[in-house]
């Protein structure tokens, strides 16, 4: 199960968010033992760009062989 503060990669396009699929967040809020996340996605320089409550198919942990990726918001 996905804990708590557990950085976790966004699984499907959020273009309400301007969020894509492989985006990283952080989990804040675990809610009823794994049903459901609160997640953080932030910039590298740390501005939030959504908080958004979402289920278990929408995010996955970070996969042991991964690499990050960069890419610019500010069309959000």
């Amino acid at each position: 199960m996905i804990k708590e503060l557990e950085s976790v990669v966004l699984a499907t396009d959020l273009p309400e968010y301007g969020l894509k699929k492989g985006d990283l967040g952080t989990v804040v809020l675990v809610h009823r033992d794994g049903k459901g996340y609160e997640v953080e996605f932030v910039t590298l320089d740390g501005e939030t760009v959504a908080v958004i409550s979402m289920p278990p198919s929408q995010v996955r942990p970070i996969g042991r062989r991964e690499i990050a990726h960069a890419r610019d918001v500010t069309s959000i």
